[in-house]
């Protein structure tokens, strides 16, 4: 997992220059911390728009090869609600800029609340190229505030690289504290 440093970094935008060590471009192996797991397996999933073949279960099946692709105007979205209210630490998402090129989200905004009736952004992160794991924390500003409380979570994506309409998402994970 990247060191707090790291996660700083990569959510700050770059103000010239080359973008700083810690920007988010992906990691090729999935690795967490120990003291978390998968949190999204009994979430409901949605999306705002799939062509055929690239739903929501390409999202989940643990198949790098297979992948949502969104149809239709920006921002797309994926829901992700739960049951009961969940501590959430982190967000894992699978982009490949090589393989997808235009279609690679470049800004995705992370939301958190009750219900589609009352999400607040939580995060928003750039994306630069990315190839691999790229992991989110969805702690707060706080160093005390380690995961978030909540029902529902709503990932954006607000743009793509090379102004691209649709995008490819191929696997999310969400990761919570084992308890």
């Amino acid at each position: 997992m990247e060191s707090d440093g790291d996660e700083e970094a990569a959510t700050t935008p770059a103000t010239g220059g080359a973008p700083p060590a810690g920007r988010l471009k992906g990691r090729p192996e999935l690795s967490v911390d120990d003291d978390m797991r998968e949190m999204a397996k009994t979430a409901a999933w949605s999306v705002s728009s799939c062509k055929p073949g690239n739903g929501v279960a390409s999202l989940r099946d643990d198949n790098l090869d297979t992948y949502w692709q969104s149809d239709g105007a920006q921002p797309h979205l994926v829901n992700i609600q739960f049951q009961k209210k969940v501590q959430l630490q982190l967000l894992v998402l699978y982009v490949d800029f090589k393989l997808d090129e235009s279609y690679t989200p470049s800004k995705i905004s992370v939301r958190a609340g009750d219900g589609f009736h009352n999400l607040k952004e939580i995060k928003t992160v750039e994306l630069s190229k990315p190839v691999g794991w790229v992991h989110i924390s969805l702690s707060g500003a706080d160093p005390r505030e380690t995961f978030i409380h909540t029902f529902m979570l709503q990932i954006s994506v607000l743009s793509n690289h090379l102004n691209g309409r649709d995008t490819h998402i191929r696997q999310i994970k969400i990761y919570g504290p084992r308890l």
